[in-house]
């Protein structure tokens, strides 16, 4: 798919849901692992152009297989597995204490 870069980078702008961004890159998916994992997914695809190199403006084929990449990162996996966001990265080394335990 051909796009020139104004178009595509107004294209990318009226975006707003991973279904929506993975509809326009034409990328099936399983509509379940979306609903629970979309922010992570979107989190993640961000985590992925962030890494691109300064400079390069990447086309439609690299964000496209950055989006497959984050999308199949949660195909096998969980948002507690992958950790995308610093809740579940501190979560990792924190402990529990019941609430009991604090009124004792």
């Amino acid at each position: 798919m051909a796009h020139d870069a104004e178009s595509f980078a107004g294209d990318l702008a009226g975006l707003g849901s991973a279904e929506e961004f993975l509809d326009y890159f034409g990328i099936a998916f399983d509509a379940r692992v979306v609903q629970v994992n979309r922010l992570h997914i979107l989190q993640r695809y961000h985590d992925y152009l962030a890494k691109q190199e300064a400079g390069k403006a990447p086309g439609y084929a690299a964000y496209r297989a950055w989006l497959l990449r984050a999308y199949e990162d949660f195909v096998g996996s969980s948002a507690q597995q992958e950790k995308v966001f610093a809740v579940f990265r501190k979560a990792e080394g924190s402990s529990f204490q019941s609430l009991s335990s604090l009124t004792d």
